[in-house]
């Protein structure tokens, strides 16, 4: 039986620079997995890859047993994969709710039938309340959750995060692992994060893999993970386990 999302044998190349080498993982539905490494390690290129930004120049990526690999980032998004990006930029001077319904056009043609599912997704990111301002205007923490909040509101199956966490006080990071994991738990959606910030990652991942120069180093459970004498020595350092 083939895993929700199979990415075997990835390789991307800029001229001399191999960003992405020989990366193969998988993961299963409703699975909440992590991409961890140095900055520089390759995963955000990962991630261009399965959102077809970038082609691979050698490998396969699968979603649903369909290869994707190549295909246009809106036919991917259509065929129900979402992103976020490191940095957030939504539409300024739009308010948040119209912010949230531009993703919500993709699955819903009708414009109020759009507002509504928009609606419904500020909701959970706990945005509601701000659904009139404009986006300009929120904090980064209230940015963050607009980012994820237009990603959500294309209803994916897979949900890709890049670094949602990173510049966020530890109990903005908390409210945003509380919120994953509601969401994971209710609609059993299926999430793959690049984050640096371990105190998330491990509340949230149930596997982790370990990029470093491109490649792969570890894969595994997170505690086992962290332990790797390589994982530490190249990322992690011995601090972590204090």
């Amino acid at each position: 039986m083939s895993r929700f999302l199979e990415v075997a044998h990835v390789t991307k190349r800029f001229r001399g620079l191999t960003a992405v080498d020989d990366v193969s993982f998988g993961l299963d539905k409703g699975a909440i997995y992590a991409i961890i490494g140095p900055n520089g390690a390759g995963k955000t290129t990962l991630f261009n890859l399965l959102a077809g930004v970038y082609a691979p120049d050698a490998g396969s990526i699968a979603f649903e047993g369909k290869p994707i690999a190549g295909l246009a980032p809106e036919k991917i998004c259509q065929a129900g994969i979402a992103r976020t990006f490191q940095i957030v930029r939504p539409f300024p001077g739009l308010s948040v709710l119209e912010n949230a319904k531009i993703g919500a056009l993709l699955r819903h043609r009708d414009p109020l039938d759009a507002e509504q599912a928009a609606g419904e997704t500020l909701r959970r990111l706990d945005l509601w309340d701000k659904r009139r301002q404009l986006a300009a205007s929120l904090t980064l923490p209230d940015r963050k959750r607009l980012e994820m909040a237009r990603a959500l509101a294309t209803e994916p199956k897979l949900l890709l995060l890049d670094e949602v966490m990173a510049g966020l006080r530890p109990t903005e990071t908390d409210r945003i692992v509380s919120i994953l994991k509601a969401l994971a738990a209710e609609s059993g959606l299926t999430v793959l994060l690049i984050e640096h910030v371990m105190r998330a990652v491990m509340a949230l991942a149930e596997r982790i893999l370990v990029l470093h120069h491109g490649a792969a180093i570890a894969e595994g459970e997170p505690a086992t993970v962290v332990r790797d004498p390589l994982v530490l020595e190249c990322y992690l350092g011995a601090e972590a386990l204090e």
